[in-house]
């Protein structure tokens, strides 16, 4: 295995289009990285440019203790899956396993061994026979998987693998796919535009946005202290709720926000928010910190507020309600299931003021104590 290094990393198209804007990380040996962000935020442009599929513009792609900016993808000793399966549709699942280790012209008893292993490790020894169009999507899926673990690569990259599947084998497959990886210690690196899975396979990852790196941490850094309004309303299902604000000053500040929001700001964030006082800010609260007040959950220390009752989703183990709060703020909570009055009803809310963002509405940076 391999860790790899991008340095300055940049891709422009000849039209001037600016596809990637100098990324700069690093991907250690054996870790796993996810590469997420909207569509055409430049994850799949730096996936290729890894895999040699796209040059590069300036900067340096790092694959072991080597620069591989002009070697060609098939001697950079990576092994790609793409979202397409990309199947050959005449062969067995056995031949389309062993297709590119008999073109190495590797020894039989060789070829054999590794497609049995990986057979093995994947769970399609059953099919090995079968050809691909009687496999079912996840089962191509976990073939195409297969042809890149035979190959014994430095480093696995993945693009978008399971966007074709449907929803409950989506969730199989990045779990086959995050097993896989613990089992091989592999060094991998997988993009999606899917935040859920960034957060639940990584064991880092890369927030990308109009091809600039937004953040980069493990998947808690990202959601208990994201970098700018971009991270915290991306990374997060249901999205974090946003709220314009303004610091009154004080003996103790206090945070105002669109008429239905007035409390006096904890010691921690008055001390972080000291510059922005008498000016506005972005509040920004995760939906599972707002209560319904008389709630089975309540919070830690209270800021009042009352919101007008939209919706009510009920998802057995939690329910989301769509909120509407002042004159137009939208707010969305994540509360346990309890009883809850009908639609239009006005609730009495608690929103835990230790559990708040704040962000520059200029700069759209998190505003940290520490600034």
């Amino acid at each position: 295995m391999a860790r790899v290094k991008l340095e300055g990393l940049r891709k422009v198209y000849e039209n001037g289009f600016v596809a990637v804007h100098d990324a700069s990380f690093e991907i250690a040996d054996g870790e796993f990285v996810v590469l997420v962000g909207p569509s055409g935020c430049g994850k799949s442009t730096t996936l290729r440019m890894i895999a040699g599929l796209e040059s590069v513009s300036a900067g340096s792609v790092w694959i072991g203790e080597r620069v591989v900016n002009d070697v060609a993808p098939k001697d950079r000793d990576i092994a790609m899956v793409f979202q397409n399966y990309a199947l050959y549709p005449h062969m067995t699942v056995r031949e389309n396993l062993a297709f590119a280790l008999k073109l190495r012209k590797l020894p039989r008893e060789d070829v054999r061994g590794r497609v049995q292993h990986a057979a093995g490790m994947l769970e399609l020894e059953p099919i090995l026979d079968r050809r691909p169009a009687q496999l079912s999507g996840g089962q191509r899926q976990r073939v195409a998987v297969g042809r890149a673990i035979v190959r014994e690569p430095a480093v696995f990259l993945f693009d978008e693998p399971l966007s074709n599947l449907d929803a409950k084998l989506r969730v199989q497959m990045r779990r086959e796919i995050s097993a896989l990886h613990h089992r091989l210690g592999a060094t991998m690196v997988y993009v999606t535009h899917d935040q859920t899975e960034a957060m639940t396979m990584g064991d880092r990852i890369v927030v990308m946005n109009a091809g600039h790196v937004q953040q980069i941490g493990t998947p808690m850094e990202l959601y208990d202290a994201p970098a700018n309004l971009f991270v915290a309303g991306f990374i997060g299902s249901p999205a974090m709720n946003f709220v314009r604000a303004t610091v009154e000053p004080g003996d103790v500040p206090r945070l105002v926000a669109g008429g239905f929001l007035d409390f006096p700001l904890p010691p921690r964030a008055a001390s972080a928010l000291s510059a922005f006082v008498g000016n506005p800010v972005v509040l920004g609260i995760r939906p599972e910190a707002v209560h319904v007040r008389g709630g089975p959950v309540r919070a830690e220390l209270p800021a009042a507020a009352q919101a007008r009752l939209e919706l009510v989703e009920p998802l057995g183990n939690e329910t989301l309600l769509a909120l509407r709060a002042g004159a137009d703020q939208a707010l969305v909570a994540r509360v346990p299931p309890q009883p809850l009055p009908p639609t239009g009803a006005t609730l009495e809310l608690e929103l835990d003021a230790t559990r708040m963002h704040f962000f520059d509405p200029s700069s759209e940076k998190a505003i940290t104590e520490e600034r």
